[in-house]
């Protein structure tokens, strides 16, 4: 007597969800003001402002940019909303930190404006192994919003899945 394989994932009303499809193309950039300060500690406005003012920021376009200081420098507020400005016509994003907040800001803009209509009712998985740096906290802002509409919420791969929540 002869069985037939059932693939029960395959034929299951599951839908995964992949925030590696969502990931952005643009490259990402750890911009360091380190070298514009003097001795890399102290930031004297006129040679600051001249730094900025000679730099190429068309060199940006397209990117992802994370400003930061490296030293223990004392950065007043302005110094980075001056280089920001500078950016702004090329960047597509600039924050302040390094790139891992660089990622969950990119992710928090695209999840904001996701459309979830489509998963509504829907028992969703949401795929966990990523070959994109997507950031641990862009899986919680996708279940946080996915919660009030999705059947259930798993995590994982079909096969082996943690179950998170079920609507009751």
């Amino acid at each position: 007597m002869e069985e037939d394989i059932i693939n029960r994932v395959a034929n299951s009303k599951l839908v995964t969800v992949d925030l590696e499809d969502y990931y952005p193309k643009g490259n990402r950039i750890l911009f360091d003001i380190k070298d514009w300060l003097l001795e890399g500690l102290v930031l004297r406005e006129k040679d600051f402002r001249e730094q900025v003012s000679l730099h190429d920021w068309s060199k940006y376009q397209d990117t992802y940019v994370a400003l930061t200081c490296s030293t223990d420098a004392i950065i007043p507020a302005w110094a980075f909303m001056l280089i920001s400005l500078h950016l702004q016509p090329f960047a597509k994003k600039t924050i302040i930190g390094n790139l891992e907040p660089l990622e969950t800001s990119i992710y928090q803009d695209i999840i904001n404006n996701l459309d979830v209509s489509e998963f509504q009712d829907k028992p969703l998985i949401i795929k966990g192994c990523s070959k994109k740096p997507v950031p641990q906290n862009a899986y919680i802002m996708l279940s946080n919003k996915l919660k009030p509409i999705a059947k259930s919420i798993m995590y994982g791969e079909a096969c082996s899945s943690v179950p998170l929540y079920k609507k009751k």
